[in-house]
């Protein structure tokens, strides 16, 4: 990869970050125009992602950020680890963003603006000036999720540095949703949950989970961040499958906003998808600029830090949005992927330390990778191994030895089990049906939630 930006490059990032400036600019003569303003914003964190990503690979290289690419027959080393630049441009910019989604709240808030005539009386005087327009608790939850996305970028910087075990690195996103699940406790506080019209006879109209919905809620951020981490393995995958999430996530988002009941007063739906708008925006800006570098053949990879930063992002918006729910149902080839990789995860298989598929040097395409046997599988797990490789679409591949012993098992992943499926597949096939599927699951998942909602709820945001 070469360190520095061609020229017409650097022309056309030039050209987009002095649109989006002038953009920016002009929504100050207006009511502040957030929404266009993140989208402004968005395509300045592309340029600086982009050329960043060129102008420090050298120097990560140097500081011994690098690795070798095991799915090609030149393995030469490229800069790693480059996940954490999309994330620090991200964190700065909607750290720059902040004045915007309040600035009509700055203005009538404040002295010198709407309340210029307004005439408080002693008591209120003596103890201070009261900001009784302002939203205090939006800014609570721009903040907290400012703060719970710097930590989660902090463990995923250090897991790229120190290779953090599992066990030790898996609950650590829950420390890092602390903030957000205490704005949500003091300014949401909803722990009650719809019951589906079917079982209204049984158990009402809600349920009550108390402290069930804040484990609920942090099993989410432990989720999100570490299945991203766990469906990796080829060139693009990672930021890919985070782009196409983030799409389906803003298409919520609007077809929410749309479809909110008009009246005289904002729905209530209406903040919290305006605010994982903002958020979502700048993350598909600076996804975009680390895609173009790692998608096949990878010029640099993204590491572990863009895996948590990108999953706590889904979670954030998905929990302060409040479609958590919505969330789950976009993730569907993760949650697939977790399920059938937990018996290595949890060392009922043999786990070994990269599962990512064998690339044949000899055809030039990748093959199912194999987890070796030290001994037999004990006689419950060797029948549950042959009952899954006997489906008619079998969901392992096995290898015996002439005792008929099993010595070799594929690793269970959806990428290794996607190629026991429809056989070997050159790195970029491979990823585009991957992405293909997970699209058509959060198209499937959306159609669920605002079509087929309905069936089973006594009410959504239609009214």
């Amino acid at each position: 990869m070469t360190s520095s930006l061609t020229g017409a490059e650097a022309w056309s990032l030039l050209t987009l970050s002095a649109a989006c400036v002038g953009i920016i600019i002009n929504t100050f003569h207006g009511d502040g125009e957030p929404l266009i303003a993140s989208l402004a914003f968005s395509g300045i964190a592309f340029a600086f992602t982009f050329s960043l990503i060129r102008w420090l690979g050298d120097t990560f290289m140097k500081a011994g950020l690098k690795g070798r690419d095991m799915s090609k027959l030149k393995k030469v080393e490229i800069p790693e680890t480059m996940g954490a630049i999309c994330a620090v441009v991200y964190l700065l910019t909607i750290i720059v963003f902040i004045p915007f989604p309040f600035y009509k709240d700055i203005v009538a808030a404040t002295s010198g603006g709407g309340n210029r005539e307004f005439v408080l009386e002693r008591q209120y005087v003596e103890t201070g000036r009261i900001l009784h327009r302002f939203p205090h608790s939006k800014l609570a939850s721009y903040l907290s999720a400012i703060l719970s996305l710097q930590s989660v970028v902090l463990l995923g910087i250090g897991d790229d540095l120190f290779d953090i075990r599992w066990r030790h690195k898996l609950f650590i996103p829950a420390f890092a949703a602390i903030p957000m699940l205490v704005v949500y406790f003091v300014d949401y506080g909803v722990t009650n949950v719809v019951v589906p019209v079917q079982l209204e006879p049984y158990l009402g109209t809600m349920v009550n989970l108390g402290w069930l919905y804040y484990a609920y809620m942090a099993a989410i951020a432990i989720f999100c961040p570490n299945s991203i981490n766990i469906l990796a393995g080829i060139n693009g995958i990672e930021v890919s499958q985070s782009i196409v999430i983030g799409f389906l996530l803003l298409a919520n988002d609007i077809l929410s906003l749309y479809a909110a009941p008009s009246s005289p007063s904002p729905h209530p739906a209406t903040d919290p998808h305006l605010f994982s708008m903002y958020l979502l925006l700048p993350f598909i800006g600076v996804s975009i600029a680390l895609w173009w570098h790692n998608w096949y053949p990878a010029k640099v990879f993204v590491g572990d830090t863009y895996c948590y930063f990108a999953g706590m992002v889904f979670a954030i918006v998905g929990i302060l949005g409040h479609f958590s729910k919505t969330l789950l149902l976009l993730f569907i080839p993760q949650i697939i992927n977790f399920i059938y990789s937990a018996p290595q995860l949890f060392r009922l298989i043999p786990c070994p330390r990269h599962r990512l598929p064998r690339f044949n040097p000899r055809t030039g395409l990748l093959e199912p990778s194999m987890t070796q046997w030290q001994k037999p599988p004990s006689r419950p797990v060797a029948f549950l191994l042959k009952l899954l490789a006997g489906f008619p679409l079998p969901l392992i591949r096995l290898e015996k030895n002439g005792k008929g012993e099993i010595v070799e098992s594929t690793n269970l992943t959806i990428l290794n089990l996607w190629l026991v499926w429809f056989g070997p597949r050159r790195e970029d096939r491979l990823a585009i049906e991957l992405l293909v599927m997970q699209a058509f699951c959060g198209v499937l998942g959306l159609f669920v939630r605002h079509e087929l909602a309905l069936w089973v709820f006594r009410q959504d945001n239609r009214g």
